[in-house]
């Protein structure tokens, strides 16, 4: 193929737009040990950045946004990878600095490639993409701090039925967890929740927030997606010994708190990338994905065409996007 589709990503005297346009694979593309024709990508609040002024994301233009993306190698400089085989990357530079998964086609360096792994489809990839390695991510730190299914551990989900937040339920549900609270913003997400596995569910404007440096115990474990001062009000309700995982910055950069959580309950805050995790842990993460926490059948998700991927950013600029959506590259 001589030409290819692209989102791409320009900006003009301080002002950003983008479009499906057609290009080269020489022209466009950046460089890398293998290129892969892309069959699926998805969407990312990150990605939703990505296309707007000011977003922090791009780095240079124009630019092929889209930081997850799972093809089959067309041709590969690197003996450990053939043609044919089944890929997936996520994170890295790409869609940031380097040209990502809104294509038809992809270039990258090898070492950013991680093999299919076995019961999992290149869909189903990206069905779980960056948010769903970064609630597998937050749920294996969680775990390593003591959350354990068999316990009768109060945890809490925010942004419960965004892309990061949707998955964390299905599989904390799917893992054995009986007692998870989602915290949500609308009504309409209430039902939402419960679907995808919380017992309860606590719209964010019936919280009842203390001004105090401890509150009463509520929650063992947090796994918040939301961050700035949504994660400083909820720290002085973790119980004794509790922890909270923090992987997402929707809710602001800031964190105001007191020590009296760290020092009097000995709490633990948890910091969860996704990005730059080494190439053994990611694979090995991804492998959990694909056995006792897939849970690809059931989850909240759309399929869409890349010609539609803009209503789908305009949805997340909105904070009006459930669950998580799938770019069938190939329609």
């Amino acid at each position: 193929m001589d030409t290819f589709k692209a989102l791409i990503v320009r900006e003009n005297n301080g002002d950003v737009s983008y479009q499906v346009e057609e290009h080269t694979k020489k022209d466009a593309l950046d460089d890398g040990e293998v290129l892969i024709k892309v069959a699926y990508s998805s969407v990312n609040y990150k990605d939703m950045l990505a296309v707007q002024k000011n977003g922090g994301v791009i780095r240079n233009y124009p630019m092929i946004p889209g930081i997850d993306l799972s093809g089959t190698i067309e041709e590969s400089a690197d003996p450990n990878y053939t043609k044919g085989q089944q890929v997936l990357v996520t994170g890295y530079d790409m869609g940031m600095t380097h040209t990502g998964g809104f294509s038809e086609y992809a270039r990258v360096p090898s070492s950013w490639i991680v093999r299919l792994p076995e019961n999992l489809s290149m869909k189903e990839a990206m069905i779980f993409g960056t948010a769903g390695l970064t609630s597998a991510l937050s749920i294996f730190e969680l775990e390593k701090n003591g959350m354990n299914p068999s316990l009768d551990q109060a945890i809490l989900v925010t942004g419960a039925t965004g892309g990061v937040g949707s998955i964390a339920l299905k599989i904390l549900s799917q893992a054995g967890y009986k007692n998870i609270t989602a915290l949500v913003r609308k009504e309409n997400q209430i039902q939402v929740a419960k679907e995808l596995g919380a017992q309860k569910v606590i719209l964010l404007s019936d919280f009842e927030f203390t001004k105090k440096p401890l509150a009463k115990q509520t929650f063992n474990y947090i796994l918040d997606t939301v961050g700035g001062e949504l994660v400083s009000n909820l720290l002085p309700y973790i119980c004794y010994q509790g922890s909270a995982s923090l992987c997402g910055n929707a809710g602001g950069i800031k964190l105001n708190t007191t020590v009296l959580p760290f020092i009097l309950r000995g709490i633990n805050l948890i910091g969860i990338d996704s990005v730059n995790i080494s190439q053994d842990f990611r694979q090995m993460i991804w492998a959990k994905m694909a056995k006792e926490w897939k849970i690809t059948d059931s989850t909240l998700f759309t399929e869409i065409s890349l010609n539609e991927l803009p209503d789908t950013i305009q949805l997340l600029k909105e904070g009006r996007h459930l669950g998580r959506t799938v770019i069938d590259i190939t329609k």
